[in-house]
């Protein structure tokens, strides 16, 4: 996987999708900001390279020591990756499945190993997108009103970590808010 990207951070206040409040690529504000919500955010190493293809068992075992650091701390119980290169056809139907705004009965964590992904988290009034790159860990805590953009050709590889896989399954709430923002590479 090629994709060059910074991680960052655009805040709006969810009435109004045209005024920034806050732009920031700076990974210690970063992390701030989003535990000041809740949301835990850090900054890892991911220098393992994956081969081409690399199914999920390789992906996992390239970074079991920070998966196994994870389970022993929080006590997740599940492990799988979402892996998609760029020319994958047929992606944009998965990608509008978490277009739409929805919340998890448990936390949803994820590190990202190659590639990015955009998390946009509503949280009172506010709206923070967060596009997490190859190193970023972010975990995002249940009940937390939400929405992912892989963008319109998706390259990411993406662990995720659970207690219980069935938590994961989204609740979507029914607000439209999610198409009044910008989506990943608008």
């Amino acid at each position: 996987m090629t994709t060059t990207a910074t991680t960052s951070l655009r805040v709006w206040n969810d009435a109004d999708p045209t005024t920034l409040l806050l732009d920031t690529s700076d990974g210690e504000r970063i992390a701030r900001e989003l535990a000041a919500i809740g949301v835990r955010f850090e900054r890892w190493s991911a220098d393992a390279l994956l081969a081409p293809g690399a199914n999920q068992a390789a992906v996992i075992e390239a970074y079991r020591s920070s998966v196994d650091r994870l389970i022993a701390e929080c006590g997740y119980r599940s492990v799988d990756v979402i892996r998609l290169e760029r020319g994958t056809p047929d992606t944009e139907p998965l990608r509008k499945k978490f277009l739409d705004e929805h919340r998890h009965a448990e936390d949803e964590v994820r590190f990202f190993v190659e590639g990015r992904g955009a998390f946009y988290l509503h949280v009172g009034e506010r709206v923070y997108q967060t596009v997490c790159v190859k190193g970023d860990l972010i975990g995002v805590p249940a009940g937390t009103k939400h929405w992912f953009d892989m963008g319109p050709d998706p390259e990411f590889t993406a662990i995720r970590l659970f207690i219980n896989p069935d938590g994961w399954v989204a609740n979507f709430t029914g607000d439209t808010i999610a198409s009044s923002f910008p989506e990943l590479d608008a």
